[in-house]
């Protein structure tokens, strides 16, 4: 297709991804980001050992959030300096300048230490470099686990928290397809859509990253403490909060922009107006990554968030051939022939009818066998994996859907 001429009418031409960022920001009443580039933080602004102490001190500062760091930083050069800004009263907050004076660096470092973290300092070679492409990138990131640079190429994923049942089915699968073709799933630990992303690539065998809205020694939330004490043994757990750092409302959408600039793309899995996944979907195109969501019923409020953002130009994802295609990924064949096509009769005829969630009876008669025959045919469908039941009826897992 030949590009279109700078005169065509808008509404001919196709959106590139900056009109699509600045249509999303206009609806939701914010000023998109200008084209023009952002500060950056100043070439060796933790050059030092007393940079590295005056930052663990600093990234414990509320009042001195990362942008207004930043800024500090373009005027001061390095870390030991804007602490001395703060300590002589230029900038943060007076609790916070009484904060500063009473923390130790080594005492920070023994708490990273305690739980086997560390500090990843911009500037060191382990920093993710795409986080420079936020307007305020962290000025560090603590770290458990592998280094960040092994687990690339990175696909970030997020979702509804009280998901449904088929929600967290299709972003464990959707994550599952992603390991097995090599990426790293990057996600928020918390429960629902976040929690069977990480699940669904470990399962694979594969790596996954969850970023935190709280201390890198705060396991959160609770019931989802051995899940991220696995992700920390096979992949990652960062924060931009340092040890003891509580986990409240107003940190979960700064954590957001971490788990979008991280990923090469975002893929939404469910969400509510007005959710997280929205925020995590408007920083995601705000730093031009590719945005994709599974669409839902128009009737579910779960679905509110997918397609808002496919009918403003996200890619529509299907399943795991769709995404994996447009990421230009591809997986590895299953290794317990799972993806076999060739189905005895009487599964093939109750597969082939299974079009809907249908009640056994219902099944039967779309399939025209008998009840007794559909059962057995259900029962092995269920042990093959390819479809489930839920609330009394049978329905297709989208991991079955290759039959």
């Amino acid at each position: 297709m030949s590009a279109p001429s700078a005169d065509a009418p808008a509404a001919a031409r196709l959106r590139r991804p900056s009109d699509l960022r600045r249509e999303i920001f206009a609806r939701s009443g914010r000023a998109a980001r200008a084209d023009g580039p952002s500060p950056s933080w100043p070439d060796g602004f933790v050059h030092s050992q007393g940079d590295r102490s005056a930052l663990m001190v600093l990234l414990h500062l509320a009042s001195l959030t990362a942008r207004r760091l930043l800024e500090v930083a373009q005027e001061r050069r390095t870390a030991a300096a804007c602490l001395e800004a703060v300590m002589g009263g230029v900038t943060a907050s007076d609790a916070d300048r009484a904060l500063a004076g009473s923390i130790s660096p080594d005492e920070v470092t023994s708490g990273l230490l305690s739980v086997g973290a560390r500090l990843v300092a911009v500037g060191d070679p382990g920093y993710p470099a795409e986080l420079l492409d936020l307007s305020d990138p962290p000025a560090g990131l603590f770290v458990r686990g592998l280094p960040l640079d092994e687990l690339t190429p990175r696909v970030a994923m997020v979702g509804a928290r009280n998901c449904s049942p088929s929600g967290r089915e299709v972003a464990g699968s959707l994550a599952r397809a992603l390991a097995e073709a090599g990426a790293c799933v990057v996600s928020g630990g918390a429960r629902g859509i976040d929690a069977a992303a990480h699940r669904g690539a470990m399962r694979a065998g594969g790596r996954t990253i969850s970023v935190l809205g709280c201390g890198i020694d705060i396991l959160y939330p609770g019931q989802n403490r051995e899940l991220l004490e696995e992700i920390a043994g096979s992949g990652a757990v960062v924060s931009e909060y340092p040890p003891g750092t509580p986990a409240e409302p107003f940190r979960f959408p700064a954590r957001n922009r971490i788990v979008a600039g991280l990923g090469r793309a975002l893929v939404v899995v469910e969400g509510a107006k007005g959710s997280g996944s929205m925020i995590t979907a408007d920083h995601a195109l705000e730093v031009g990554r590719e945005v994709f969501a599974v669409p839902g019923p128009v009737t579910s409020p779960l679905a509110a968030v997918p397609l808002e953002l496919i009918r403003d130009g996200a890619t529509l994802v299907r399943g795991p051939d769709d995404l994996l295609g447009d990421l230009g990924l591809s997986r590895a064949p299953a290794a317990d022939g799972s993806g076999d096509r060739t189905l005895p009769p009487s599964e093939r005829a109750v597969w082939d009818a299974l079009t809907t969630a249908m009640a056994a009876d219902s099944l039967a008669r779309a399939a025209g066998i008998s009840l007794p025959e559909t059962m057995s045919a259900l029962v092995a469908l269920e042990l093959r994996g390819r479809v489930r039941q839920a609330g009394g009826r049978y329905e297709r897992r989208m991991e079955g859907g290759r039959a």
